[in-house]
């Protein structure tokens, strides 16, 4: 009786013994089989995040440019021109007494392209001081600003009337291609909505194109291509539209 006690203490030593040993196993694959995996858990910045920077960091590495005009007597009251060193960005136009500006697409052709950048090259924008503005003042004229950023450098300066040749040459070359943008919207709104107001636009236009009034004619080619057979507008300005298609092109 006594050695059936003793082996029947010993098999229950060894049973708890066996449940700890399994218990403590247990316990450590469970850590094991998290910890790790808490530990791998990566902080990965998203794809569209670190475009997204590339993208700003691209943009403010590259030079852009800015042109503004303001007179609030006059029937376009404010117009500002931005691009980047490819020509390309927005032009915002304010007519007089209107609650809203209008916003549309702007593209330097590379002839203009080419004149504009030789000319901020010319004036040594950045580097310089210069005030443009003349001695004698001529504000009802408008004030025109100029303005430029390139990495962390930029500079402003505006004035009403000047005699420097370059500065002078630069204004009127984006004042050329606002004009010629205008016209662009103008036009296109007409076609849609008030066909009858082509035939004055189209006049507008042979008088900018008479006095060396547009930024490049030639970027013009297929839209009137397009008006001389928009049956939408009258016939008059459709024949318009042909002729001045024929004298661009020579």
């Amino acid at each position: 009786m006594l050695y059936t006690t003793r082996k029947f203490r010993l098999l229950l030593c060894a049973a708890l013994l066996l449940l700890s040993s399994a218990a403590a196993h247990s316990t450590i694959q469970k850590k094991t089989s998290i910890r790790p995996e808490e530990q791998r858990e990566p902080k990965v910045t998203p794809i569209a995040d670190a475009a997204e920077s590339m993208k700003d960091e691209a943009k403010a590495s590259t030079p852009r440019y800015f042109y503004e005009f303001r007179q609030p007597e006059f029937v376009v009251s404010h117009i500002k021109i931005e691009h980047d060193g490819a020509g390309r960005g927005r032009i915002t136009f304010e007519r007089k007494n209107d609650a809203e500006a209008i916003v549309e697409p702007f593209e330097l052709s590379p002839p203009a392209l080419e004149r504009v950048t030789a000319l901020w090259g010319a004036l040594r924008f950045l580097d310089s001081e210069t005030n443009y503005q003349a001695a004698k003042q001529f504000p009802h004229l408008g004030t025109m600003r100029l303005h430029m950023i390139d990495g962390k450098r930029e500079r402003t300066t505006e004035f009403n009337w000047t005699r420097d040749r370059d500065a002078s040459a630069l204004i009127n070359e984006y004042r050329r291609a606002a004009d010629q943008s205008m016209f662009v919207f103008e036009i296109n709104l007409s076609r849609e909505l008030q066909p009858l107001e082509s035939p004055k636009l189209l006049t507008r236009l042979d008088s900018l194109l008479a006095r060396n009034g547009l930024s490049d004619p030639r970027q013009l080619l297929p839209l009137l291509r397009d008006l001389n057979t928009d049956e939408r507008l009258p016939l008059i300005a459709r024949n318009h539209a042909g002729r001045l298609l024929k004298k661009i092109e020579k």
